[in-house]
């Protein structure tokens, strides 16, 4: 049996944000319960080179839009990087589940072949086809970028484990 680009994609993305998003709002609980700034949160990473945590839910936001709108051959609407409170963060990310459930299977299915031009940095770009952008870009960076903002929040004392990772099924 054959997977769909859009089964592969929307449904694993929209669990992904809206679990991320439950971990803010402990992260926000936990901040209010022990009486921490919450920009101390959002501003928390887990080594001096890496991004904070509000970016990397950015990122989790534009990998996330970007690559399935470029599945679909349309443009993401821009979303600007001027959250400072989980709150913002939180809104954030149920805006890229919003953009994300506008998708039909008929916009991304069959796109497995598809030509896909992604900026690489200095005016450089990689073309890939649409399976491999999905399951080597798109997934892997999403994923990532979830885990490190879990991780940044767990590394703060926020109460969060595997099933908040994971989610309900």
């Amino acid at each position: 049996m054959a997977i769909s680009m859009y089964q592969a994609s929307i449904p694993n993305l929209v669990r992904a944000i809206n679990n991320l998003a439950a971990v803010l709002e402990k992260g926000a609980a936990h901040a209010e319960t022990k009486g921490i700034d919450p920009a101390v949160l959002v501003n928390s990473r887990l080594y001096p080179d890496m991004f904070p945590l509000g970016k990397q839910v950015q990122i989790v936001s534009d990998i996330s839009r970007k690559g399935i709108a470029r599945i679909a051959g349309v443009e993401a609407p821009a979303i600007e990087d001027t959250e400072t409170t989980l709150s913002q963060l939180i809104e954030r990310l149920k805006q890229s589940v919003t953009y994300l459930e506008t998708f039909s299977a008929e916009q991304v299915d069959n796109t497995e072949e598809k030509a896909i031009t992604i900026p690489i940095g200095k005016g450089q770009s990689m073309t890939l086809p649409g399976w491999p952008y999905l399951s080597f870009f798109v997934l892997p960076n999403v994923y990532f970028h979830v885990t490190t903002a879990y991780a940044i929040l767990r590394h703060n004392g926020v109460d969060v484990g595997k099933r908040d990772y994971l989610g309900r099924p």
